[in-house]
């Protein structure tokens, strides 16, 4: 049996993390988390990771010090080099990473964008494990992350939240964040989605749609109200997609 990997998540608005087994996608115990740093600064973020992966490293099934982990951030990652922070500090900007962690931390670790994170779970291990062709999975938190799987297949980076809906950008009106934000009641929040996801499906045509973050909880509130060709189903792993995606990313890095 493969030790466990250590799965760190830097979102907005918390961080959190835990020990995955990466052979059956399964988080082994409760995640732990803090709120992300405010502002949230390469350093400060660094830290809170650092404190993370010291609360996870007590436990018994904890791998070794010098183990490799996987991390996921808000943002494009190219060569372990962000190009995008649009809702972490813009100091983030053409850093390095996987360097600045792995530094940090004393061990490797492989950094991958946390909505392509969340579709290596849901496409190895979750609701869209088996299904061929092209699937989508949306996360919806304080923006919109975008995971999209062509036959098993990452294709990282992919920004649906940036697409223009109604003249707007759709993370800005569409994310769970918004929801709150605006005081939206269930019914008026589907109607922002239906016009989000029926745009996506009409440019991708895909498969599957999986809805994840930390309202796929509350699915039941809005899927229903949502008419697409498209299959939409609740992510399996609901808010802790990105710990064991990044996880499997430690174990197998799909790219760089």
């Amino acid at each position: 049996m493969n030790p466990p990997v250590i799965g760190i998540d830097i979102g907005g608005t918390g961080i959190k993390g835990g020990l995955v087994d990466p052979t059956r996608g399964k988080l082994l115990g409760e995640p732990v988390c803090v709120p992300t740093p405010q502002p949230a600064t390469p350093k400060a973020v660094a830290q809170a990771v650092a404190l993370l992966v010291a609360d996870v490293s007590v436990y018994p099934e904890a791998p070794a010090a010098d183990s490799p982990m996987g991390v996921t951030f808000p943002g494009i990652i190219r060569h372990g080099m962000v190009h995008s922070a649009a809702n972490m500090d813009r100091s983030w900007l053409n850093t390095d990473i996987n360097e600045l962690l792995t530094t940090r931390l004393g061990r490797r670790v492989e950094v991958i964008n946390d909505a392509d994170a969340a579709g290596l779970a849901e496409t190895r291990y979750g609701a869209g494990a088996g299904v061929s062709g092209a699937v989508l999975v949306i996360t919806l938190g304080t923006g919109i992350g975008s995971a999209l799987i062509l036959n098993g297949q990452l294709m990282p980076n992919v920004e649906f939240g940036h697409l223009e809906v109604d003249g707007c950008r759709a993370e800005t009106t569409t994310s769970a964040v918004a929801r709150e934000r605006d005081q939206l009641s269930w019914e008026e929040y589907s109607v922002l989605l239906q016009r989000y996801f029926s745009h996506v499906e009409f440019l991708l045509s895909p498969e599957l749609f999986i809805v994840g973050g930390g309202i796929s909880q509350r699915a039941s509130e809005y899927l229903p109200n949502l008419k697409l060709q498209t299959p939409i189903v609740p992510a399996v792993f609901r808010n802790e997609a990105g710990i064991v995606g990044a996880a499997i990313q430690a174990f197998a890095p799909e790219h760089s």
